[in-house]
């Protein structure tokens, strides 16, 4: 099957929807049978490429608070990102333009390599706070998974790749996407925000029945974990 995902690195709730969505497909043992594409879609198409605000001074000021008052707004997103094992760093977060960082996933997704520029574009915003809207950054982590330098600088110095993330927006839109993460599933069921695992499992179980797709099935160690439970043997 087919599953197309709308998403921003800047969007928090991306990385949460991303985790449990991977939980998913491990759950249902259908992650051999699924293919994944990201598809670009932009919160905030006029971010400068960085800041030197923080995210709880940005939000401060959005909303008209105090940055102490900012920060408490992020606790519950945090705590949803912890619960799946991944722990934001706000406090040094900066905001940023991520035009061109979906450029670069666009080259990477054409080098086979566009499921890891995705994660690592997320960790490298929300884990490790880097400032994924400049050009250094962004060819660095190009080469961390095996993009080539001087390729992804071509990309960055031209308008390489700009009319297939637009398109990605444009589709965004005639379909009806009014908030990411957005997840199509063969074009049939769509998901919109980061719901439970046991939603995108409904989901994904109700499809492969429909195609006739089995999942696979789990291999058993030689050691024999997972043999036997409580409740008897698998074998």
């Amino acid at each position: 099957m087919k599953v197309e995902i709308w998403s921003d690195y800047v969007c928090p709730f991306c990385y949460i929807g991303k985790r449990r969505f991977e939980e998913a497909l491990k759950e249902t043992g259908l992650g051999e049978n699924t293919e994944v594409i990201f598809k670009a879609f932009e919160l905030d198409p006029n971010s400068p490429a960085t800041s030197d605000k923080t995210m709880p001074e940005v939000l401060a000021e959005k909303y008209g608070t105090s940055v102490e008052e900012a920060k408490n707004m992020t606790g519950n997103v945090t705590a949803q990102a912890e619960s799946v094992g991944l722990n934001y760093n706000f406090d040094k977060i900066r905001p940023a333009n991520t035009f061109n960082a979906h450029r670069l996933a666009k080259l990477a997704e054409q080098q086979g390599l566009g499921a890891r520029v995705s994660e690592r574009l997320l960790k490298a915003y929300f884990i490790d706070a880097e400032k994924i809207g400049t050009e250094d950054v962004l060819l660095r982590l190009a080469e961390e998974v095996g993009i080539s330098r001087e390729r992804a600088q071509q990309v960055l110095e031209s308008d390489e790749f700009a009319a297939e993330v637009k398109a990605d927006i444009e589709e965004a839109k005639q379909i009806g996407v009014q908030g990411v993460p957005f997840f199509v599933i063969n074009r049939k069921y769509a998901i919109s925000g980061a719901q439970p695992a046991e939603a995108f499992a409904e989901a994904l179980r109700k499809v492969a029945e429909e195609e006739g797709i089995q999942p696979s099935l789990k291999v058993l160690g030689a050691d024999g974990e997972g043999l036997c439970t409580d409740d008897g043997c698998s074998i």
